[in-house]
């Protein structure tokens, strides 16, 4: 088993893993409490028009994930913060509209042919050098951003009314969350796709509820477990030759349900 590091395709998984894992950990955590998992996997399908018009116009895939991604959060906590009365109509109206788009591009592309299940189910083994490059460029931001703008984020996400009263801008940090949000989903496309996303950001985090007391040490508990589960799952997929995304979200689940089951036992 240890002879396939020396793969370059296996080291770049690996590292990606463990890139996607950070911020999954961190954005998962802020997902969870402010209680917009629905929203962002509204962000997850939309930026799949992204992804499409990239294919199109031959740009960078991810870049188009990013801009597209970006766009819809800030869409999306407009009307949030001003309408929620139809949220879920909205919301389902963006992500199938955005999905739409994007195979629409895909589909006017002359000759192009690559499997686009990549992009909706994860082939983290196929990550690029440039693609590394990338996604450590958005870890190092998501990670900055939310380091230096902690207490604010932190008193948003809790108490948004006695945030208000101390000052803090809450529309602002709430479209932050958003926008962290959606450079998280294009960050972890290539690990495990649009399409279970949602499943690395909300299961490390419900697993790490149950030893954490503060924001912050969910997120490192969130972080370790979602490299656990990435690592775990690429030798799963590695071995019985099966998809990388399903693979990690398989051990996710699997790993979630054995640790409630010993909770519920006790």
């Amino acid at each position: 088993m240890l002879e396939v590091l020396q793969y370059d395709f296996i080291q770049n998984a690996l590292i990606a893993g463990v890139l996607i894992s950070i911020a999954a950990g961190i954005i998962g955590s802020l997902v969870v409490v402010n209680k917009i998992t629905f929203l962002t996997g509204g962000i997850a399908h939309s930026s799949y028009g992204g992804i499409g018009l990239a294919i199109y116009l031959g740009l960078p895939v991810l870049f188009g994930a990013t801009v597209f991604a970006v766009l819809t959060a800030v869409i999306i906590a407009i009307i949030t913060l001003n309408n929620r009365n139809r949220i879920d109509a909205i919301i389902g109206m963006m992500w199938a509209s955005g999905m739409a788009i994007g195979i629409i591009f895909v589909d006017l592309t002359p000759g192009y042919n690559v499997d686009l299940m990549s992009y909706l189910f994860g082939s983290i083994i196929a990550v690029s050098n440039d693609d590394l490059i990338y996604m450590t460029a958005l870890d190092i931001f998501i990670v900055s951003t939310v380091v230096f703008f902690y207490k604010q984020i932190l008193a948003v996400s809790y108490d948004s009314e006695f945030a208000t009263l101390r000052g803090i801008n809450v529309k602002f940090f709430y479209t932050l969350i958003l926008i962290l949000a959606a450079l998280c989903v294009v960050a972890a496309i290539k690990a495990v796709g649009l399409i279970l996303v949602i499943a690395l950001l909300t299961i490390p985090t419900y697993l790490a509820e149950s030893f954490a007391s503060r924001l912050s040490t969910m997120m490192v508990i969130s972080s370790i477990l979602a490299t656990i589960f990435t690592i775990l799952g690429l030798v799963v997929s590695y071995i019985y030759d099966i998809s990388s995304g399903a693979s990690i979200i398989m051990v996710a689940v699997v790993i979630l349900a054995f640790v409630k089951l010993i909770k519920f036992k006790r």
